[in-house]
């Protein structure tokens, strides 16, 4: 594989978002290139139309209008007024032209709004760390608890747990572990609760602690029976605390609401947006398929600097002359990637939208099975093409945005010999399941005979699949009472 297709591939590969940083950076490097700003595309496309000139009008040339002669001005005449009666003299009414243009002094105590304009400073954002380094310095100044308190803060994961072992921590720093209880029992009154937990167990019960619920039956489920809880044994629960099962049932609800990982709360990102580098809209009841590339650069050869350059180095040595038409070739050569990569991800997309059509007219229950071979097959391409094409890109559609890989799914087979998309089997699964009672939650088998009497083969194990998927639990956990 030649450098020149590596880089075409690698091109046809990249985001909108990275492909718009990379094009802005051969221009810097490459002199023969040059963008083509809004306004010259503008024109350009005009030009092409023939929108440029009123019919029977030849283009004006700005180059051939003739400027207008400008007299000379003598910075010493400028405050000078002809005399009255002289060539040029004209009457002035001043008292018309103080009362509109001049101020004589009676508003001076009026602010002057003027619009001003600030450069954009990113705020800074206190991390984790900090917040509970600043916490642990309000409540002591001892240099030895200080130290204590730096290495556990430093231990913490995202999520706000301590990763590290008490009797390990007194080692490393030095101190006793008596003193790295105190301090960790410090860390755990830090804002937000549940904050320096070794475990779950311990964080749920940190926060009950702090909303007063510390002797609550809800403490006494997770300090005594956490295994029950996390397998939703309510039953055995209130047999064993001698309550009544919608008792058990309230307090599991209350337990439901603290955070498991209160250390992601602190926790300063900024969001991430996706960017779709296409768009399908809908026009005249017809899709219609474009990129979304306006803020990447348009470039063009800059054939004024290529003659420049060419003329001063007629004379001179040739290893200028080899570097300027390197320097175009490579500029011609990103230019057609550049335009190449447009077209294929154009038809690319076309294709997709004509095969999943009944998705995009009623919704994902009809996406169809799609496969990258068929893809390519029909457009006449590799399918390691398409699978650049559709990789870490996004669409953005009358139903949403999607990455392009959601349009390819596996195929499951029907009673009559037909095919529906996995995708579309998974949201059935998902609907029935949000239209079954708490009381009476489907098992996996009754899920997969529904979908047999809609007539769609599937197996109770490949429910149990596509339900772990969709991050559902099973029946049995999914009941209340």
């Amino acid at each position: 594989m030649t450098p020149k297709l590596q880089q075409a591939l690698k091109l046809l590969q990249m985001p909108s978002l990275e492909l718009q940083q990379m094009l802005k950076q051969e221009i810097m490097e490459n002199p023969l290139l040059e963008e083509i700003e809004d306004f010259e595309e503008t024109v350009e496309d005009a030009e092409e139309s023939g929108e440029t000139a009123a019919e029977g009008e030849a283009p004006v040339n700005e180059a051939e209008i003739p400027a207008e002669p400008v007299e000379p001005v003598d910075p010493d005449d400028r405050e000078t007024k002809p005399a009255e009666g002289e060539a040029g003299a004209e009457t002035v009414d001043w008292e018309e032209y103080f009362n509109d243009g001049f101020d004589l002094g009676d508003s001076a105590g009026e602010e002057e709004h003027k619009e001003e304009f600030f450069e954009k400073v990113p705020v800074a954002k206190q991390s984790f760390t900090d917040t509970l380094t600043g916490q642990l310095r309000m409540i002591t100044d001892d240099p030895v608890l200080l130290a204590i308190g730096d290495y556990l803060i430093g231990s913490l994961d995202g999520g706000g747990y301590l990763t590290c072992d008490i009797q390990e921590a007194a080692s490393t720093i030095g101190a006793q572990v008596e003193q790295v209880d105190r301090v960790l029992e410090m860390i755990q009154s830090f804002d937000p609760p549940g904050v320096g937990a070794r475990n779950l167990q311990e964080c749920l019960l940190l926060q009950l602690r702090y909303r007063g619920l510390g002797d609550s039956p809800a403490a006494l489920i997770v300090r005594d029976h956490f295994d029950e809880f996390k397998q939703k044994k309510y039953m055995e629960i209130a047999r064993k605390l001698r309550l009544t099962i919608l008792d058990i049932q309230e307090q599991c609800k209350l337990i439901s609401t603290l955070d498991p990982k209160p250390g992601l709360e602190v926790v300063a990102e900024d969001p991430k947006y996706v960017i779709p580098d296409l768009v399908v809209e809908t026009v005249d009841g017809k899709y219609v398929v474009y990129l979304n590339d306006r803020n990447v650069p348009r470039l063009r050869v800059s054939q004024h600097y290529h003659d420049e350059l060419m003329r001063e180095v007629r004379d001179g040595d040739s290893a200028a002359k080899e570097f300027i038409n390197a320097r175009l070739k490579s500029a011609k050569w990103l230019i057609q990637t550049i335009e190449q990569r447009r077209r294929t991800m154009v038809k690319v997309m076309e294709c997709i939208v004509r095969k999943q059509r009944d998705f995009f007219d009623k919704g994902t229950a009809f996406l169809r099975p799609l496969t990258l071979q068929q893809v390519a097959s029909e457009i006449n391409m590799h399918e390691s093409t398409v699978s650049r094409v559709t990789t870490n890109k996004y669409v953005q559609t009358p139903r949403g945005v999607f990455e392009l890989k959601f349009f390819f799914s596996s195929s499951l087979g029907t009673q009559d010999g037909g095919e529906v998309s996995a995708k579309s089997a998974k949201d059935k699964i998902r609907r029935i399941i949000e239209a079954e009672t708490d009381k009476t939650p489907l098992s996996d088998q009754k899920i997969a005979d529904m979908l047999r009497k809609d007539g769609l083969n599937i197996a109770r194990r490949t429910v149990a699949k596509y339900r772990e998927q969709l991050n559902i639990l099973p029946a049995r956990m999914r009941k209340t009472y």
